[in-house]
């Protein structure tokens, strides 16, 4: 057994937070125990340390989202959008899972996700920021500190590492610690069950980020290794994993005021940012990306009402727009209500006055502050050039290059001097992705995609174009029609868009590629060196940013622990754990109750996407044939909110009863809680849970999933 070793700097952290405020570390969780039993806990939080223990042993993350155990044969479940990608990836024109759903009714007939489909069972984290950086000068920035710090992790996930087992380090609090993470890795995962997206997408982008809400938003998948436990990549003699412990369902459910608590892998939180980035994220950031995004969309959705083929080819990258689409601009609705540049403001203000009447040392840390102000300078100054590149980096033929080329340059080095990202360690990761490019992309959007990209480029001001790049573009730098042609003789001139070319490409060693004729390799071979220039400004600023953040950071905790406000860490797709209760709001003089029901889902139809109920559940609806899922009111939860601080990466976490078990899956949060990756409101911020009935009446009324039902023990 594995436990989480509390540290100092774990221990400084854990300060009693306001409400339910914090996405706490496990090991922060015994400092607030009276605050959990309080809310109704009834298990030990010390017990929730254990990683490899009976509660949080079942959780996991899938890349982006997390999913627990819920069988001793493998069984996980997460959220249907979570699973979006493995149903987009075995779904056709003519065999549209996406649509239509699916279930194996036995394991023979599980389908392989993509080829970048893990699931990751963490065991261990411990503090290593010693290792890091307790041999580095104080006063050492820039480059030297960010090579420094670079070369420090990537030794100690490479003591870490062994087949099946990933290690990373995870920095928190902008480098004020450094903890090492270590999980088992299954590389194995199959789609077991989704239902139709007109149940697990029910409401589709009209409802997002919406209350009240009924999304049956849940499916399937399950982890499988070799006949001797080894993690392997997809193969037909692979066999079910079989975990140590796995969540057991209580089919029951919650009622109103329960405690309830969700344990899962947020993504990213800006809490402890400053004003002025508070600021850079009102009037640039959001804006900026909320335009490409409407643009990139018009390009897709056009091309996919024309051709079926190419909407399913896309509809992952489709809903992953929308969502991120309709979240930026409840961000900016949000902060602007809640006046966050001056909350903050106010707080930086405040926080700069209290350090002036403390010890000498403690005092200094105001001239730090100052000093990232003027990094953060450095980096607005070039963040439209680096947005656009980022964009061109997001086309399928500018993605492939770049990773073959820079790939075949970094294999020329010894590992641990090779560029993070591009280690053997991540080979299999990127042959992955250069695998599932055909399900995924359409070579015609992908040149439309190029294009529109280019023309924003050739907008920047000259200090911030690339000389290589205007030099490919010659005369199309001023002429639109022929930038149109050089992007399409690019693409007319590359066998790129064939898998094997890809692949093959991918082994070649960097003289080789030097010497392609293919267009598109020719074009980053071209464009390499300046990029690598770029980077290693930008590794400059971030050696900087990381001397300077942790002593902001350290200024920030002594500070917020003096006024007892909450210090845990920001949100870093690291495991963490928030409680609460089952409870709605009240909001411009409405009330929100807790649960939403099947009534909901009558009374929404229209026969129409995306509210299109299928008519075996409409009937059965319609007819209140619910059976023993049924709440005690008689009504069939379908949705329910509770005040727990949950963001992106959460998604598919296990919501769990006070004693461990599940209750429902976390999906969403309400309108008002899309800014509290900024600023977290007590009063209105709610998370969004489909309830375990709801999921189980599917399952059971509607789809058949007999055999999964009898699996997690659940009776009919």
């Amino acid at each position: 057994m594995r436990r989480v070793l509390v540290t100092a700097v774990a221990a400084c952290f854990a300060t009693l937070a306001a409400a339910d405020e914090g996405m706490w570390q496990p090991a922060q969780l015994p400092a607030i125990a009276n605050q959990l039993k309080q809310r109704g806990l009834e298990l030990d939080p010390a017990d929730l340390t254990d990683l490899t223990g009976p509660t949080m042993g079942a959780v996991v993350s899938i890349g982006g989202c997390t999913a627990s155990f819920v069988s001793p044969q493998g069984l996980v479940v997460t959220n249907h959008h979570c699973a979006y990608g493995a149903i987009q990836y075995n779904s056709t024109a003519e065999k549209n899972l996406i649509r239509d759903g699916f279930l194996a009714r036995s394991v023979a007939e599980e389908l392989p996700g993509d080829p970048n489909q893990r699931v990751y069972v963490t065991d261990e984290i411990r503090d290593i920021t010693k290792e890091i950086v307790g041999k580095i000068d104080p006063k050492v920035g820039g480059l030297a500190r960010y090579e420094a710090i670079d070369k420090a992790q990537k030794a100690a996930v490479a003591k870490c590492e062994k087949p099946g087992i990933k290690c990373d380090v995870y920095n928190f609090h902008g480098g004020y610690s450094f903890q090492l993470v270590r999980q088992r890795e299954i590389k194995d995962v199959r789609l077991v069950y989704a239902p139709p997206d007109a149940i697990g997408k029910f409401g589709g982008d009209v409802d997002n980020w919406m209350w009240p809400r009924h999304t049956g938003d849940f499916s399937f998948l399950r982890a499988y290794v070799a006949k001797d436990g080894s993690s392997k990549p997809y193969s037909r003699d692979n066999v079910p994993f079989k975990p140590k412990y796995f969540l057991p369902l209580n089919a029951d459910g919650l009622n109103a005021g329960d405690f309830v608590m969700v344990a899962g892998y947020p993504g990213r939180t800006n809490r402890y940012r400053l004003a002025e980035e508070t600021r850079d994220a009102i009037v640039w950031q959001y804006p900026t990306n909320i335009r490409w995004y409407e643009e990139i969309l018009g390009i897709i959705n056009a091309a996919g009402a024309k051709d079926p083929a190419v909407a399913v080819k896309y509809a992952n990258s489709v809903a992953g727009y929308n969502n991120y689409l309709k979240n930026f601009r409840g961000q900016l609705e949000g902060l602007a209500k809640a006046h966050a540049v001056d909350v903050k403001t106010q707080k930086e203000d405040a926080l700069l006055q209290w350090l002036r009447g403390q010890g000498e040392a403690t005092a200094a840390l105001g001239g730090d502050i100052a000093e990232l102000r003027g990094v953060l300078d450095r980096q607005r100054k070039l963040r439209d050039r680096d947005l656009v590149l980022g964009y061109l980096n997001r086309t399928f033929l500018y993605n492939s290059s770049y990773h073959i080329y820079r790939t075949a340059l970094e294999r020329t080095k010894p590992d641990l001097q090779r560029e993070q990202g591009f280690q053997t360690r991540d080979e299999p990761k990127i042959e992955g992705t250069l695998k599932q490019w055909e399900r995924r992309m359409d070579p015609a959007v992908d040149r439309q995609l190029f294009t529109h990209f280019l023309r924003a480029y050739v907008k920047l001001p000259a200090d911030q174009r690339v000389a290589a790049l205007d030099g490919w573009l010659g005369a199309a730098l001023t002429d639109d029609a022929a930038l149109v042609q050089k992007v399409d003789a690019l693409y007319a001139g590359t066998r790129l868009t064939a898998t094997d070319e890809r692949l093959k490409w991918f082994k070649a060693k960097s003289g080789e590629i030097e010497a392609s004729d293919d267009a598109a390799l020719k074009f980053m071979v071209a464009l390499m060196p300046e990029l690598l220039t770029i980077e290693k400004a930008r590794k400059e600023r971030l050696g900087d940013e990381l001397r300077l953040r942790p002593r902001y950071m350290q200024a920030m905790i002594a500070y917020n622990e003096s006024l007892h406000q909450p210090v845990y860490p920001d949100a870093n797709s690291s495991l963490r754990v928030t409680f609460g209760r089952v409870q709605g709001f009240k909001k411009d003089g409405v009330e929100f109750t807790p649960f939403t029901t099947g009534d909901g889902i009558v009374a929404k139809t229209t026969g129409e996407d995306p509210f299109d109920t299928p008519q075996k559940e409409y009937q059965a609806l319609v007819a209140r044939n619910y059976g023993s899922h049924a709440a005690k009111n008689g009504t069939l939860p379908v949705n329910f909110l509770a005040d727990l601080d949950i963001t992106g990466g959460n998604s598919g976490s296990p919501a769990l009863d006070a004693r461990g078990r599940l209750v429902g899956l976390a999906f969403d949060g309400n309108w008002d809680s899309v800014s509290a990756d900024w600023i977290f409101d007590t009063a209105l911020t709610r998370s969004i849970q489909v309830d375990v009935r709801y999921m189980l009446w599917v399952m059971d009324t509607i789809d058949g999933a007999s055999n999964l039902l009898e699996e997690m023990g659940v009776k009919r």
